[in-house]
């Protein structure tokens, strides 16, 4: 990967460790700072190894080192390859998968069309 692409994911990684550092008051500063490692961690790797798209359409949330996973994909490849992402990475203790695969669009039926035999 060339130092041009990772710059916008490792951008990503630290305005994702900034919000999250801040919102959970229950929570020490270590821990609040390792479950933002982890998000970023697991956003970046989704970048990489699943497609940009899913930064944006797949929720990752961390909490004490649980992974929560919510969003829409299209396939249920694509939610299996997400959490086994999510899996990998270190300091993940389980992950709980509400990814829900979309129901692939179908065409419209058309009216069927016989000829009659002249």
């Amino acid at each position: 990967m060339h130092k041009r692409e990772r710059l916008p994911i490792a951008a990503l990684a630290v305005a994702a460790i900034l919000a999250s550092v801040s919102c959970r008051p229950s929570q020490t500063l270590e821990r609040q700072t390792d479950d933002a490692a982890i998000e970023a961690k697991i956003k970046a790797k989704l970048a990489t190894d699943v497609g940009a798209a899913t930064i944006t359409s797949v929720e990752v949330n961390v909490t004490n080192g649980v992974v929560t996973l919510a969003g829409p994909v299209q396939t249920q490849d694509e939610r299996q390859k997400i959490e086994a992402v999510a899996r990998g990475i270190e300091g993940v203790r389980s992950v709980t998968n509400n990814i829900q695969v979309s129901a692939p669009e179908v065409p419209s039926p058309q009216p069927a069309t016989t000829s009659l035999p002249s």
